[in-house]
């Protein structure tokens, strides 16, 4: 599991435990959570009152905060990270679970785009929260392009990536040019450029415009000029994105309760360049990653928590799923879900 940096405020046993008797209660209630709870719900041997002490504690650290001086305590970003990083390990799914996500994909065998999008519904009717998943192309392996003359100048680029999946992009030409053209020029990027990443095509490309121009020919140039469009560097992180059951997160109280936030959050969720953003960020990191409110760049998201997995196609990692739910989630098990989900997309993608 991929922790965060390490805290350095050390908490002696009783205060940890104490720390994460809250924030599980918190979560299974969503109610700020008072000493007498902790001392009725866990065998601690703990009064009350050297509860609420050691409660006062963690709040001067920044673990808790109370939201009204009446109430009791809720977690803050920081004892949520304290508290997933103190997860050992991530954990198998239910059988019930597993079952579900077995069942799910064995009509879509060979059918990776209907694999993503299945995939993205399938987390968010297990996890009553919402399923995202980001197919990227920087890490895909380029396998044959084609070109589709639209209009005048523009040309509809259909590219074949090594996932089986089909990617299409308009582009604008600064001259006009004929099917038969376009067809000598696909063959010409196919056969130079088939089994190479999408990165590493987009600096090559660069390097041989960069060169004498007169040492090609005009069927080269028009490649070249056409493969700089086609590869650009907006390519390297575009990728399909598919967001499912983004409805569930209004059932939440932290949402139900406040309009006000919940439209911020379903337009955050409408640009999805900022789902993007996160997303990307995430393809680096190795096994379960969980990102937690504050840690997100985007104020009108830091109400959620995502915990995501890379899954890949020939163990090279080609995107990333996760669930995207409020900071009080039931971390283990959505951890689990999404750690046995990506091993399963992997499989499909790579043996069908």
């Amino acid at each position: 599991m991929q922790s965060k940096p390490e805290d350095h405020d050390a908490l002696d046993e009783r205060t940890q435990n104490i720390l994460i008797a809250v924030v599980r209660n918190f979560i299974q209630t969503a109610d700020p959570v008072g000493s007498r709870t902790i001392s009725k719900r866990f065998d601690f041997g703990l009064s009350p009152a050297t509860i609420r002490n050691v409660m006062a504690d963690l709040e001067e650290l920044g673990f808790l905060e109370q939201p009204h001086t009446s109430a009791g305590r809720i977690p803050t970003d920081k004892a949520y990270r304290r508290y997933v990083d103190h997860l050992e390990s991530v954990e198998l799914p239910s059988p019930e679970d597993a079952e579900i996500i077995a069942r799910w994909y064995t009509p879509l065998a060979g059918d990776n785009d209907g694999v993503m999008a299945a995939t993205s519904r399938l987390l968010s009717e297990v996890s009553h929260y919402a399923g995202v998943v980001l197919s990227t192309f920087a890490t895909s392996l380029f396998k044959r392009i084609e070109f589709v003359k639209v209009r005048d100048k523009q040309v509809l680029a259909i590219f074949v990536l090594d996932s089986a999946n089909v990617h299409n992009k308009l582009i604008t030409l600064e001259d006009e040019l004929t099917q038969d053209e376009l067809h000598k020029i696909s063959n010409y990027l196919n056969h130079e450029f088939s089994g190479l990443p999408l990165r590493q095509i987009r600096q090559q490309v660069l390097e041989r415009m960069n060169e004498e121009k007169a040492q090609y020919d005009e069927l080269v140039q028009q490649a070249m000029n056409i493969g700089a469009k086609t590869f650009d560097s907006a390519s390297e992180t575009e990728g399909d994105i598919y967001l499912g059951g983004t409805v569930n997160i209004m059932d939440q109280p932290e949402f139900s309760t406040n309009v006000s936030r919940m439209k911020e959050l379903f337009k955050a969720f409408e640009e999805k360049s900022r789902l993007i953003h996160i997303l990307d960020r995430c393809l680096d990191e190795a096994g379960i990653n969980v990102v937690i409110g504050t840690e997100t760049p985007f104020q009108d998201i830091q109400d959620c928590s995502f915990v995501t997995r890379t899954y890949t196609y020939d163990d090279r990692t080609v995107g990333v799923l996760g669930v995207v739910g409020p900071k009080r989630m039931v971390y283990p098990r959505i951890m689990a879900l999404v750690d046995y989900t990506a091993n399963i997309v992997s499989q499909k993608l790579t043996h069908g």
